[in-house]
């Protein structure tokens, strides 16, 4: 294993708060929290604390994705059936560039496209991430995992594949062809809706129990993070009790995928005793940057 060393960070200084997600934008490193604030880190100088910040109106924030990098545009969602758009060049106080919705039941779930100009919101149980402008992917914990083709009006021909994976806490497109999902009970299995031979259903490669798969004090999975290039993944998966997080490279060669197990990059003490909510890597740059429960955010880097 191949340990980082943390080498900036900042602690919300308002007891309980817990980081929720980091999303990169060119404005910087956005963050949001659970005293349902947006913040903007320099990602060079966590520890100055926030450049910009501004507070959300959804009444608990329960998820938010970028919508356009380059123009570090996001929208957020929650409890109040609300999306709001947020320009994070303008100032706090005109960053809201756009209020969606008011009379929907609260959301749990957010997807952006902004080359078909849509977002995608997800009511109770429906968590979608689309990575190509036509089709959602959705998974909930009645245990299905769907890919579904926006384009297509008709509600039954729109469903392009179903999986049945069980209780659904994370999905993802991994390429055009296949997807991940994990499970609440920490399972992982990787699934290809284009796989004609493939039993109907059935995963493409299935991991089990990423605990006892991966052993040494492994207690969670926290994402799975597809790569820029569209080649591979990072796995993110902790321990309480080791105060342990570790980013394991999910690759695929000619006889499928696996987990890289030679090549872990372990975070020691990464948030202490809590869980880690959300991480982010840049590769050029060589930092990778994590959120937990202690409502610390940090970025860690090679020793040398």
């Amino acid at each position: 294993m191949y340990n980082l060393l943390c080498a900036d960070g900042f602690k919300y200084p308002k007891q309980e708060t817990y980081v929720l997600d980091l999303l990169p934008t060119a404005a910087g490193l956005a963050v949001t929290a659970s005293d349902q604030t947006v913040s903007i880190f320099d990602p060079l100088g966590l520890s100055q604390g926030p450049i910009k910040q501004v507070t959300t109106d959804h009444g608990n924030l329960r998820a938010a994705k970028v919508y356009s990098p380059i123009e570090s545009i996001i929208c957020t969602a929650g409890e109040n059936g609300t999306v709001a758009v947020w320009d994070l060049r303008q100032a706090p106080g005109n960053a809201k560039a756009l209020q969606l919705g008011g009379n929907l039941p609260s959301l749990l779930s957010l997807a952006c496209s902004s080359a078909t100009n849509t977002v995608y919101a997800g009511t109770e149980l429906l968590t979608p991430h689309p990575t190509f402008p036509t089709h959602l992917l959705s998974g909930s914990t009645d245990g299905l995992v769907n890919i579904i083709d926006t384009s297509i009006i008709d509600e039954d021909e729109a469903v392009q594949a179903t999986f049945n994976h069980g209780s659904v806490h994370k999905a993802g497109f991994l390429n055009v062809a296949e997807v991940y999902a994990a499970s609440h009970d920490e399972k992982l299995a990787l699934y290809d809706w284009s796989d004609t031979n493939q039993e109907k259903g059935a995963a493409t490669m299935d991991f089990g129990d990423i605990r006892q798969l991966l052993g040494g004090g492994v207690r969670y999975l926290a994402d799975v993070v597809p790569k820029v290039d569209g080649i591979g993944a990072v796995v993110g998966v902790g321990g309480q009790d080791n105060e342990m997080f570790q980013l394991i490279h999910l690759a695929k060669g000619p006889t499928g995928w696996t987990l890289d197990r030679e090549t872990v990059v372990g975070l020691p003490r990464a948030h202490g005793s809590e869980l880690v909510r959300g991480f982010c890597f840049f590769d050029e740059q060589q930092v990778v940057y994590t959120g937990g429960e202690d409502g610390c955010v940090k970025a860690w880097r090679p020793s040398s």
